[in-house]
């Protein structure tokens, strides 16, 4: 059984996205940009997990770690925040993240955000039904539409997969990716998985820094 979505969901995700953008907005404002020279130093440890090809989360949750090139800044800095406060539950994750501050996290998020920003490009393949809710934040090709909400395109089809589940559940804490995964069944996941995950051009697997 697919999730059903009615008027009332779309408007009142509608709202969430205006509020969320105006809030951005301010943020964004208010705080310096982060420095990435200075964030290339800080994410020597991130880089043993996120810069190689292919590796995969241990036991009990086995999925490959997100790809972070061409991630929005602004999205990885609330990534990061949320590892810290704990509202992602992820002991490396949490280990790496509590002491931070909000300058290093910033400058990790600038250091893995710069470079070619990943653009929207042609819709490969037909999109599942599940997914014309997703577009309204994610894009119809995976690439979120404000700076805030993460690109989807090209990203590990596994880590989706485990990331909707978790809001499903609760484990993620957010207010508007919980009210949106308590809908979807095992099947919608999966869809919506498979679909972002096979759009082009996508995320990348950043590269080692040359010595």
């Amino acid at each position: 059984m697919t999730a059903k979505y009615s008027l009332s969901m779309v408007a009142t995700l509608a709202a969430w996205v205006f509020l969320g953008s105006v809030t951005a907005q301010a943020d964004e404002a208010a705080a310096p940009a982060g420095d990435p020279a200075r964030g290339a130093k800080l994410a020597y440890t991130c880089l043993g997990c996120h810069a190689v090809a292919d590796y995969r989360t241990a036991y009990p949750e086995v999925y490959h770690v997100p790809k972070l090139g061409g991630q929005h800044n602004e999205y990885l800095i609330s990534a990061l925040s949320e590892y810290r406060s704990g509202a992602r539950p992820h002991s490396t994750m949490r280990g790496q993240a509590h002491d931070m501050t909000d300058a290093m996290i910033r400058d990790i998020a600038a250091y893995f955000s710069a470079g070619t920003p990943l653009k929207a490009g042609p819709v490969v393949g037909t999109a599942p039904k599940v997914v014309e809710t997703c577009q309204a934040c994610h894009g119809p090709d995976g690439v979120g539409i404000l700076p805030e909400y993460p690109n989807l395109a090209g990203q590990h089809n596994d880590y989706i997969v485990q990331a909707l589940k978790a809001y499903r559940k609760g484990a993620r804490q957010n207010a508007i990716m919980q009210g949106m995964a308590a809908a979807l069944t095992d099947e919608d996941i999966t869809a919506a998985a498979k679909y972002f995950s096979s759009q082009k051009p996508g995320l990348w697997v950043p590269s080692l820094p040359h010595n």
